[in-house]
């Protein structure tokens, strides 16, 4: 049997973020509404199309990310998955080792929802300052796998605008690696969006773009690779996103 702070002590920090979040306003937050259809996806039916609901926002404390997919199956099945990914900032350490390159540490955490399994990720994050780009995140996780054997997690997210013919475009994404285990394979999932800004052309003052995404994931959900059941995918998808 597990000690029960492994089994229930990732509930601290998220409890805490959770909490803060509760009590403070904002600096920004972004919502954002995303429809992709694609026809590669493994395990299960190659054709989907997927409603994603997103909100980002920075605090004080901190940021929070959260998304949820709504899958819908050319073959009738339908499915929902979520996370919420809280950042609290360490401001002794960022004021401490804090640089040019690395300005901000923080207790990171992910909660990894579906109808299969809930995993529990915590760890520590930084942010990366790099020349034109919006943001870059990096961060390390110990997973809390409900049906599997723990392992470990570093994630990237990024964005990077810029400009071609006097139209704006942007290229954004994340890469999530995870560690073997006992029972499942190193999984490492490479997901981008190359979007067009068609705000000015529409008239419009909230944001819409026009694009792609791109998923490179090898061995899905930690699954390997067989003939018969084929785990690395190479997927696009047509995609088209709001935000209010």
């Amino acid at each position: 049997m597990k000690c029960i702070l492994c089994r229930f002590g990732w509930l601290i920090p998220l409890a805490a973020l959770a909490s803060a979040s509760l009590q403070a306003n904002p600096a920004w937050q972004d919502f954002r509404v995303s429809v992709l259809e694609g026809n590669n996806y493994r395990l299960g039916d190659p054709n989907r199309q997927i409603y994603t609901f997103e909100h980002a926002a920075r605090f004080d404390w901190g940021d929070s990310f959260f998304f949820l997919d709504h899958i819908r199956s050319d073959n009738g099945n339908r499915d929902n998955y979520a996370e919420w990914a809280p950042r609290w900032r360490l401001n002794g350490l960022s004021e401490r080792y804090g640089t040019s390159l690395l300005p901000r540490f923080y207790l990171a955490g992910t909660l990894e929802m579906s109808n299969q399994a809930t995993h529990r990720l915590v760890g520590v994050g930084s942010d990366l300052s790099l020349p034109g780009f919006t943001f870059v995140q990096v961060n390390l996780y110990r997973r809390f796998n409900e049906q599997k054997k723990d392992n470990w997690q570093t994630t990237i997210s990024f964005a990077r605008p810029f400009t071609v013919a006097g139209q704006s475009l942007l290229f954004d994404g994340f890469i999530d690696w995870f560690s073997t285990s006992p029972d499942q394979r190193a999984s490492l999932n490479f997901t981008s969006q190359f979007k067009w800004l068609l705000s000015p052309l529409l008239g419009v003052d909230n944001k819409v773009y026009l694009g792609i995404e791109y998923v490179w994931w090898r061995n899905k959900f930690g699954l390997a690779d067989q003939p018969a059941r084929p785990t690395n995918e190479s997927n696009v998808n047509l995609l088209v996103k709001f935000h209010f």
